[in-house]
């Protein structure tokens, strides 16, 4: 009798006490909901169960898609080896449902469940192909491995994220391992998983490639539900990268919410959306091939490892330690300082031992009566690589020196003949396999070897000019004798395709075939795929523009290509992947080098080249050499441009290179002429940018007040302004600029309160805004008005703000400026010599960028504190140096204080000089009193109140030196101060008055 827990048809059994499929004694994975419509078809033998009633079983209260239902049928049929068009368990009611025609057969006594399925239960005539062996196989010589990996699970799962390299070279069995894993993990509820795939062709180049694809896949599954909900509300940066989850009425109004999304942006909504989900749902996230990843993947997994709060979070990242090594690949930096900061976990595959592949051979080929020189004469050949090793055995068995007798497995050739037989190395082995394929077969693997490492069938189709049913069977013949694809799911494109898409078992898979075409066929196919890619997304292509940029470079279509590299690099441009960014416009100018002259091909240069421009500033420095060359290059370009925004931010952009190359007054010229430019064009936006440009240039020149002037403009049409036009130009947020700017001008003129509160906006509004290059910039400048206040403790703590903002986001400049600041704030909190050295050392990396803006402010504070050292002759080399540098650039902004630190140094050259003759000394000082006349009449040109102070307060220490005590100067200047009398110069000023006059 049958029993009410089981159901048996044909040569399956249905055990529904465990929600289990059994072929004999092999156990069949389904997942839960698959398991749900098989058994409600098998239930219902022989009646039509329409798409509704399925829909209201399985899937009660909840939407989902058809595409999900069809994607659960169609493993139900891989499982059950049945065929779609002569049914043999599942017949299709078009367009209604299904209905389950098998017929039920007794059922004697339970076989009990084995755990690993013996391969002998497989007919012989299945002995052919490269199947995927069970777990037990696969994972023989990784049990330690796989322990280490479900150990960080289980303190995953107790809510203490986790982080794991699994390293190795191609073919030591990375992918297996996190597979067999996963499908072990999956047995904990609940457990949802995000999988990306880097890509060779194309991954680096495309920001967050790997999770977008993750995440869009997780989406679409009936496990992923909740991820939609929990993305649109913690992550909208991120929904508006994946807007086939988003219906069309929304796409609009979400594009609008994410203008001006920025890296920092991104990485913090995805964390925070990461944290909500795993409140109630574990997430594995999987990055397969890191090597070849993009710089915001990795940014984001250093992110996810170094946040404190608690996440039943487990990454894992697979990678190959060579190609990083060899390539200086990013990845190596990151997961240096993850490992040093003990925040991720590494595990290394060796190559397989002997006894591995004894274990190996045992559970593939049980009962077999091999010798003992097969094993190593396999480890001979393959050095213990598990994938060689697979390919191997499937290979003697093809090839019928392996056979099967009775129920026994056989060598039935000499060793020495297995030796000579058997190709040299893993590719070539593969290569044997190909030519094995029929005809139609190889056609289509090689088709999807174009399309990637994962590919729909439609794109194979278009491929091949043939039609989506007669590559999808050939597909799922393939899949099913897990010969280089596996088994499919259903995705649907955006003009309502559906399309079941397959994924390369493993790289090499797809790897060989690639290579194996004529370079003219693949071009072909790339150029097909390409074309039905951007028919089938239409006016939305910019959302795979770096796949299709990939295919028509490919297939060697420049115009089109360039087309797609420009929207490609400035997707990157707008989530701030700026190393992406220059990458992707660096092969659109190279491509551009083989296109004939035209108008259209000048546009596409100017673009890729401001990208590019934009791109390499953010990442080398506003005067790096390399954008110098860039400008050079294009100068051509702009000669006789009409007005226009395109000329604006041309002509922007190189105001910014002329003001960091130390060109102050051409930087001027060209702010007027862009003023006048913005007027004629009517853009609010563009007169809000040059009224900040015009404002910063003017106060390195020393025009304070009209400096000040401009900036509160750019401030105040930045407010007006819907949305917020944040990094629209600069690569930096106009208001941050503007406040920073602000606060500098604000206390050179005598108002160091409300300087302080200008440069807390501004430093607030950054942090609000997590923009990395605008806080990076606001650290540094309120670290500088705490020097100039002096503070040096929290000009001490923005420093540090500022370099770990500028480490975390390889904003190199930056990084200088933060250390030349925590130089000097180490040097007045009383390490002088530790001070000096970082001050030199970080002048010295400031050198090597080429910038020469703020250089002579930079020594200065070095000349400073030599003084105080008593290194005077140091110092009086420095401080000259610092003088010609600002005469040759035109800097003027802290001209008149480089004049008063020249004058210190002369009086402390005479104070140290008392056993020097009189006249020497006497020259000295004289020299001194010179400078700080000098420093006087510059600040009283410029209304510079605060250097006037400071130079009053040097005059007046040498008046006392000299026993001349005169206060009157002093008394007035200090008299014209309405704020700020807690500052040092206030402090000190105040300090000598009630010494000369106590009253």
């Amino acid at each position: 009798m049958q029993s009410a827990k089981e159901i048996s048809f044909g040569r399956f059994r249905l055990d529904l006490a465990n929600e289990c499929l059994w072929e004999g004694s092999r156990s069949i994975s389904l997942r839960p909901k698959a398991f749900a419509v098989l058994k409600l078809l098998v239930e219902n033998p022989g009646q039509l169960v329409n798409k509704r009633q399925v829909m209201d079983a399985v899937w009660p209260g909840t939407f989902v898609g058809d595409a999900v239902l069809k994607d659960n049928i169609r493993q139900l049929r891989e499982a059950l080896e049945d065929d779609a068009d002569s049914p043999t368990y599942i017949e299709t009611a078009h367009r209604r449902g299904y209905r389950f025609i098998g017929k039920l057969v007794q059922q004697g006594p339970s076989i009990p469940p084995v755990r690993e399925p013996a391969p002998a239960t497989r007919p012989a005539a299945e002995s052919s192909g490269l199947r995927q062996p069970p777990i037990g196989a696969r994972i023989l010589g990784r049990e330690a491995e796989l322990s280490e990996m479900h150990f960080r699970l289980n303190r995953a799962l107790s809510g203490e994220r986790q982080t794991v390299f699994v390293t190795g070279e191609p073919g030591i069995g990375k992918t297996t391992l996190v597979q067999a894993f996963l499908e072990q993990a999956n047995q904990v509820t609940g457990i949802l998983v995000v999988r990306g795939q880097c890509l060779e062709h194309y991954g680096g180049g495309e920001p967050y490639l790997p999770v977008l694809d993750g995440l869009s896949r997780l989406a679409r599954s009936v496990e992923g539900t909740r991820l939609v909900p929990v993305l649109r509300h913690h992550a909208p940066a991120w929904m508006a990268q994946m807007p086939s989850l988003v219906p069309q009425s929304e796409r609009a109004s979400l594009q609008a919410q994410v203008v001006g999304a920025t890296r920092e942006r991104m990485l913090r909504e995805m964390a925070e959306a990461i944290e909500t989900l795993t409140l109630e749902s574990p997430l594995i996230m999987v990055l397969e091939d890191l090597h070849w990843s993009d710089y915001s993947t990795l940014d984001l997994v250093s992110y996810l490892a170094r946040r404190p709060d608690s996440a039943r979070l487990l990454v894992i990242g697979t990678y190959r330690p060579v190609d990083v090594i060899v390539s200086d690949h990013p990845l190596k930096a990151v997961k240096r300082e993850l490992h040093a900061h003990g925040l991720c976990h590494e595990v290394t595959l060796e190559y397989l031992s002997e006894e591995a592949i004894g274990s190996y051979l045992s559970v593939r080929l049980p009962g077999h009566h091999f010798p003992v020189g097969l094993r190593r004469t396999i480890l001979r050949r393959t050095e213990g690589n598990p994938l060689f090793m697979v390919n191997l055995v499937e290979y003697l068995t093809d090839q019928k020196m392996i056979v099967r007798n009775n129920q026994a497995w056989e060598l039935r050739v000499e060793l020495k003949e297995i030796e000579r037989g058997i190709p040299a190395n893993l590719r070539q082995l593969i290569e044997t396999q190909i030519e094995r394929l029929s005809p139609d077969e190889r056609s289509v693997l090689e088709a999807a070897s174009v399309a990637g490492m994962e590919c729909s069938c439609a794109a194979i189709a278009a491929g091949l000019n043939q039609s989506d049913e007669w590559v999808e069977k050939h597909c799922n013949e393939l899949a099913r004798r897990h010969q280089f694809l596996s088994a499919a799911w259903l995705a649907e494109l955006p003009d309502g395709t559906i399309t079941p898409r397959h994924r390369f078992i493993h790289i090499l898979y797809r790897d060989v075939p690639y290579r194996l075409m004529p370079a003219m066929r693949r071009a072909q196919i790339h150029q097909r795929i390409g074309e039905r890619g951007a028919a089938i997304y239409g006016d939305r292509s910019s959302e795979i523009a770096a796949e299709l940029a990939m295919h028509f470079e490919q297939s060697r279509d420049w115009p089109r290509a360039l087309h797609y590299l420009t929207q490609a690099a400035e997707n990157a441009s707008r989530k701030s992947a700026h190393h992406e960014a220059a990458e992707i416009a660096q092969r659109g100018l190279t491509i551009l080098k083989l296109s004939p002259q035209s108008k259209e091909r000048d546009q596409q240069e100017v673009a890729l080249r401001m990208i590019l421009i934009l791109a390499l500033m953010a990442i080398k420095g506003f005067a790096s050499g390399e954008v110098e060359e860039l400008y050079a290059d294009g100068e051509n370009l702009f000669r006789s441009g009409e007005p226009s925004p395109q000329l604006f931010n041309w002509l922007y952009l190189l105001g910014l290179l002329h003001m960091f190359r130390g060109k102050i007054r051409p930087a001027l010229e060209l702010a007027d002429r862009l003023l006048i430019l913005a007027e004629e064009l009517k853009d609010p936006r563009l007169i809000m940018e040059i009224h900040r440009a015009r404002g910063s240039t003017l106060l390195e020149i020393g025009r304070y007040a009209e400096a000040l002037d401009h900036v509160d403009r750019a401030s105040h049409l930045y407010s007006t302004i819907r949305p917020h036009p944040q990094t629209l130009i600069s690569g930096r947020d106009c208001k941050v600029l503007s406040e920073c700017s602000a606060g500098k001008a604000l206390w050179v003129i005598g108002f160091p309160d409300a300087a302080l509160q200008r440069m807390q906006v501004g430093l607030e509004f950054a942090r609000e805004i997590a923009h990395p290059q605008s806080l990076a910039y606001a650290a540094h400048f309120a670290s500088q008005l705490h020097q100039l206040r002096g503070e040096p403790l929290l000009a001490q703590q923005r420093a540090k703000e500022a370099i770990h903002v500028a480490e975390e986001y390889c904003l190199e400049l930056w990084v200088v400026f933060g250390r030349i600041d925590l130089g000097w704030a180490d040097a007045e909190l009383g390490d002088i010599q530790r001070g000096i050295e970082r001050l030199r050392q970080g002048l010295a990396a400031y050198q090597a960028t080429g910038t020469k803006v703020m250089y002579p402010v930079f020594l200065g504070l070095l000349a400073d504190q030599l003084n105080k050292a008593d290194r005077v002759e140091e110092g009086l080399e420095v401080i000259a140096q610092a003088l010609t540098c600002a005469e040759e650039t035109g800097e003027g902004y802290a001209i008149a204080d480089l004049h008063r630190i020249k004058g210190e140094l002369l009086m402390r050259d005479g104070e140290l000089n008392q056993s020097a003759n009189d006249s020497s000394r006497s020259t000295a000082l004289i020299q001194a009193r010179a400078c700080f006349a000098d420093a006087l009449t510059i600040a009283q040109q410029q209304k510079a109140r605060s250097w006037e102070l400071r130079a009053a307060l040097s005059m007046h220490r040498l008046d006392l030196m000299l026993g001349n005590p005169n206060h009157t100067q002093l008394a007035e200047i200090y008299s014209t101060f309405t704020e700020g009398y807690e500052t040092a110069d206030l402090r000190q000023a105040r300090a000598f008055l009630r010494v000369t006059d106590p009253e």
